[in-house]
This record gives C-alpha cells, sequence and structure tokens, in this order.
C-alpha cells in the first residue's frame, strides 16, 4: 500500500509544501506561486490544498506531516544569542522574544502547524512531527539523488545552530560527520556582503553572484584577515566585532563601515567600483571555502560524488568551481536547495526512516522528475480561460507549435513560453519560462529593462541541447537545474579588442558568438534540456537548432522583478500584456501581442510591487 508523507516549510523564507510517496517526490510548491507575494513566508496553506488535489488525497491517506526544522531548539539558539549579547542587544531581546512567546509565537510552530492543516478542512490530521534544518537540507540532497553513496555537504545561513554540515549518504541512511554552528557561517557572510552592497537580504544575494565578474577581488584578502578565519580543511570561524546580526536587525555596523572605507550603499543607489569589488572579494572567499570543504568531504568520506544543499548550494559559480575541480567525480545539486527544499527533505526523512526505497538508483537518473512538480493546467483548462476572456489566440499541433515559436525567436522576438507541470525551486526550467535568441547582442538590455524591469546587469542562463552542451561550453556533466556556472567554450569565444571599460560598461563589450547570454567574465550558467526532461521544450529548442544552427536559448523566469514566477493562465497572459513579450505559447495555444484586446488596469501595478 502507498504511503503518503507531507512535508512542510515555513514562518520565516519561502514557505513550501511536498508530497512524497513510497520516497518519491510526486508534489511540491512554494507558497509565494499562488499567494504572488514574493518569498511568502505564510503557512503554505495553498501550496499544501495543492498537494493533495494532485493526488486526490485527503489527510486520511497521509502517514505524517514532516515540518523542516525544530523550533523548540532553534528557539534555544535565539535565546542564548540574545542572552550572550547583552547589554548591548536589549533592544533586540525586546523585539524579538514577543515573537516566540506569544500565543501564536514560533515556539508553538507545530501547533501552527496544525491549525493550518485543520483549517483546509480535508479530514484529520494525522501526527507532526519536526526534523532539524540541516538533516530535511540533507535527505533533500541525498535522497532523490542518483547515487547510490555519496558525500552530502549542507551549507547555509543558520537553522537551529549548523550552519554548515557534512554527511556521508549510504543507500537509505544519512549519517552526519561534522558540523560548524552559528554564529559562524559561511551564508550569513554572504549576506552580510549582500546587505553592505544594498541588496535585500535573503533574496538579494543572488544580484551580488551576478555584480561579482563586473569588480576585482581586491577586498578578498582584507576579508581573510580580517572576518573569516578559514583552516585547510574547510573550517571556518567569523570575527564577530564586524558583524550585528548577534545584537540587531541588521547584518552590519561601524566597525564593517570603517573596514570598508564608509557606510552601506543606499538600496536603489548607484553601484561604485566599491560594491563590484566586495561582490567579487566575497566571492572569491565562497569559492576557496567549498573547495576546500568539498577536498574534506572527499577525505572524509571516500566518495566519488557529491550531493549538495543549502542556500549556498544556490550559488552557482561557486558550483562550477567544485564542479571543475575535479574533487569529486560528479555533483548533483538539489534543484530547491534553499528554505523551500526543507519541506521536501523533511518529507524524505521520514518517508525514508519508514522503510521506503530508494527505487530510481541505478537509473542513472534522479527522482526529481526534472524539479517539474508543481500545477499544470491541459489545454482544457487554458483554452476556457482564453476564451472566457476574449483572448485572440490560436491553437496549434505541438511540432507546428514549436516551429512557429522557433521562427519567431530567431526572428528577434520574445516569447513567454508556459508548458507542464510548474518547476519547483527559484529557476525556470523550460516550463515558466521567457525566452529569447542568445545570438542577439541587444537581448540582454532589452530583456532587463524592457520585460523583467530590473537592473541591467543582471545576467541571463542558457539553455543547451544536452547533447551539444560541450560544443557551447566547458561543462563535463549535465546540469538539468542551472546550478552550475561554466565558462563559454573557447570556440565560440570571439577577440576582444581592450576598450579600457569598467564596471557596467563592460556589457558593451561583445565575447563570444552568444552575447545575451555570456557573462562579463565569459561565463554562463547552463542548463542542459533532454527529451525525457522536458519534452515540449527539447522540440522547441530543436526546432530552433534546425533552424538557425544554435541548440542555446536565453531563459529567463517568466515573471518581472518583485514577483513570483507565474504559475496560472492568469498569471502568464498578465505578465505578458503588462510587459514587451512579443509571443505567448501557453500549452497548444499560441498568442500574438499585436492581436490582443486593449489591455487596461487601475493604478501602477509596479507601484505594489516591493523592490527585492
Amino acid at each position: 500500500m502507498s504511503e503518503l508523507i507531507l512535508g512542510i516549510s515555513g514562518f520565516y523564507h519561502d514557505s513550501a509544501a511536498a508530497l512524497v510517496r513510497d520516497g518519491v517526490p510526486v508534489a511540491a510548491a512554494q507558497e509565494e506561486r499562488f499567494s504572488r507575494k514574493r518569498h511568502d513566508p505564510a503557512f503554505p496553506t495553498e501550496a499544501v490544498r495543492y498537494c493533495l488535489d494532485e493526488l486526490g488525497a485527503s489527510f486520511g491517506d497521509v502517514s505524517a506531516v514532516a515540518y523542516y526544522e525544530d523550533p523548540r531548539l532553534k528557539f534555544r539558539r535565539v535565546l542564548a544569542t540574545l542572552v550572550g549579547a547583552a547589554p548591548t542587544g536589549l533592544a533586540s531581546f525586546r523585539e524579538t522574544l514577543p515573537g516566540w512567546l506569544g500565543p501564536d509565537g514560533k515556539l508553538r510552530t507545530l501547533a501552527a502547524v496544525r491549525r493550518g492543516l485543520e483549517s483546509l478542512g480535508r479530514g484529520r490530521v494525522p501526527d507532526i512531527v519536526a526534523r532539524r534544518h540541516h538533516e530535511s537540507h540533507a535527505a533533500s540532497a541525498f535522497f532523490p539523488s542518483p547515487y547510490r553513496s555519496a558525500a552530502v555537504l549542507c551549507v547555509d545561513g543558520v537553522g537551529e545552530w549548523a550552519t554548515t554540515t557534512l554527511w556521508h549518504g549510504r543507500d537509505t541512511a544519512l549519517t552526519p560527520l561534522a558540523e560548524i554552528r552559528f554564529p559562524h557561517s559561511l551564508g550569513l557572510l554572504y549576506s552580510a556582503l549582500t546587505y553592505f552592497c544594498g541588496f535585500k537580504v535573503d533574496s538579494g544575494e543572488y544580484k551580488l553572484m551576478g555584480l561579482a565578474p563586473y569588480g576585482e577581488p581586491r577586498y578578498a584578502d582584507l576579508m581573510r584577515e580580517r572576518l573569516i578565519d578559514v583552516k585547510p580543511d574547510g573550517s571556518f570561524r567569523l570575527d564577530m566585532r564586524y558583524f550585528a546580526y548577534l545584537r540587531g536587525q541588521v547584518m552590519t555596523g561601524r566597525a564593517f563601515e570603517k573596514l570598508f572605507g564608509g557606510p552601506r550603499r543606499t538600496p536603489e543607489g548607484p553601484l561604485t567600483q566599491r560594491e563590484f569589488d566586495l561582490a567579487a572579494s566575497v566571492q572569491s572567499v565562497t569559492e576557496d571555502v567549498m573547495l576546500r570543504l568539498a577536498r574534506t568531504a572527499r577525505e572524509r568520506t571516500g566518495e566519488s560524488t557529491l550531493c549538495l544543499a543549502g542556500g549556498v548550494a544556490l550559488n552557482c559559480v561557486a558550483n562550477g568551481k567544485v564542479v571543475r575541480s575535479g574533487i569529486f567525480d560528479e555533483v548533483w545539486i538539489q534543484p530547491a536547495a534553499g528554505d523551500a527544499g526543507g519541506a521536501l527533505g523533511a518529507a524524505l526523512a521520514v518517508a525514508t526512516e519508514r522503510g521506503a526505497v530508494r527505487g530510481h538508483v541505478g537509473s542513472g537518473r534522479d527522482a526529481m522528475s526534472g524539479s517539474l512538480l508543481g500545477p499544470a493546467f491541459d489545454d482544457t483548462r487554458i483554452g476556457e480561460y482564453l476564451r472566457s476572456h476574449g483572448i485572440a489566440h490560436r491553437r496549434l499541433d505541438p511540432a507546428v507549435l514549436a516551429e512557429e515559436v522557433a521562427a519567431a525567436l530567431a526572428g528577434g522576438k520574445v516569447v513567454g513560453w508556459f508548458q507542464g507541470r510548474m518547476e519547483f525551486g527559484p529557476r525556470a526550467l523550460g516550463a515558466r519560462s521567457i525566452l529569447g535568441d542568445p545570438r542577439d547582442p541587444a537581448m540582454q538590455s532589452a530583456m532587463n529593462l524592457k520585460i523583467k524591469f530590473r537592473e541591467s546587469f543582471r545576467p541571463f542562463a542558457p539553455s543547451v541541447l544536452a547533447t551539444d552542451v560541450e560544443d557551447y561550453f566547458d561543462l563535463r556533466q549535465e546540469s538539468p537545474y542551472m546550478l552550475v556556472v561554466a565558462p563559454v567554450a573557447a570556440a565560440r569565444r570571439l577577440p576582444v579588442t581592450e576598450t579600457g571599460a569598467s564596471g557596467i560598461d563592460l556589457l558593451r563589450v561583445r565575447r563570444s558568438t552568444i552575447p545575451a547570454v555570456t557573462h562579463v567574465d565569459c561565463s554562463a550558467r547552463v542548463q542542459t534540456v533532454t527529451p525525457e526532461g522536458n519534452p515540449a521544450y527539447h522540440r522547441l529548442l530543436s526546432a530552433f537548432k534546425a533552424r538557425t544552427g544554435c541548440p542555446v536559448l536565453v531563459n529567463t523566469s517568466f515573471n518581472v522583478r518583485g514577483e513570483p514566477i507565474v504559475n496560472s493562465p492568469h498569471d502568464a497572459y498578465t505578465c505578458f500584456m503588462r510587459t514587451d513579450i512579443d509571443l505567448l505559447a501557453m500549452g497548444s495555444f499560441l498568442l500574438h501581442k499585436d492581436e490582443q484586446p486593449p489591455w487596461s488596469e487601475e493604478g501602477d501595478w509596479r507601484a505594489d510591487i516591493p523592490l527585492d
């Protein structure tokens, strides 16, 4: 008889729900996709509802609910931190404790989870168990991986106490080997620099990573000297005199400002060479630590394969360095490596503990179904939406649709691509994507400024047919989840004449035959696409290659700055009409912007979206 385990993450950042059947992920989604609130921390009511509906299940069919961390252990860490920071942390003490000790405080999170589940009216809620934060990360990394045994490395900000953990995964067992504890955290070091450079903590770290190639790591030695003491085995300690997160609600204070020559950049203020160089420096330090940790993981476990999870595992530049280092033969990264993936990991931990086997091992594939675990809308539902709203459209055979979209892309058009099940995790992987021609030198700036409404320095990622990846990128393994940065292949690079450009002006220098996806350091965040992983997207890439000779497309998430990735046909059509996207392909339907009825809505929609 099948056993269902429901996993929950939430109440802090990026709430999510995941459903596991006999140890296999079958449904997972973040609450933000339904509520339309970026990184929504609320109880994941709609995500849970979706997971149950996907299988036609009630709570009577669910054996247990797994929460992704231990609230009581986390409270002990928070309390110890506040007491340890006395008397300077008194204000923070007063602000923080009510949120933990009140009637609906975080100390009673499991009771809040039960109330949230009961509000769905799906029957009697089963037992709710708490797993530890890093155990959830480790389970999400190893159990769905294609490996029978592997080293498992989890690196993030902080869970209860752990910030970095090393595990040995074998069959259905995960054995903890080593741990670094709060306040010493690579994730929090990176977040401190994110904050200091004027970006939002817990969502702006990827901006800092994208900014790094514009600078030089001239502060890296200073960071190693003053901020972080890194040992040869990758263990580290932070000098807490330079950080403010122990005693307040901000990441850095005056000592940090003095060290780096002035106050933090004002959010939305102009970027200067200091920010470029700070980003390059902390990225360099992060890569160094991750490489040392990877070597230690290899030595301690003797394994030739590595699994990664935790927020720092979303640093695809560092991941690329680990992959290309040759320390491991293969590296597998959980596509929902952040806290949302903790919901899945908690469910997998409980399922495996109850006897679930990893039946996919030996097939050569992971158990994540391409991370396409979210809601799907079939042609019947899409057609009903289009007709009921008087939206102009044509319905096409899948092969014809791919040919027409490929032709439009080759002609310089930008296409919204809404197909099949939505992605679980932060990356658009060809189900909810905005696509463009990577050969067009103007495409990167045009998509950033006219469609995404975001900073011009932000790079775009390429999707490439897996069979052609080595012709375009220096990458010797598949990267289905867009979590590895690799250099553009030498054969695709162009000679660059020294222009004297610096900072954002580096964007204007063409470096390869696919300039729209080539970052200023000649790198790219690569997604490899196979017919098994995403048939519709593979069909489109193949049609584009047949027409142009190029097996690569620009792939960015189907949203605008400050919004979550689109979920429903309504979300997709709204984004299509609000932006300069030229065509929208939803299921079998193709929509042209110039054929649509006039679009109007009250007020300025961008004013209501918080910048991140």
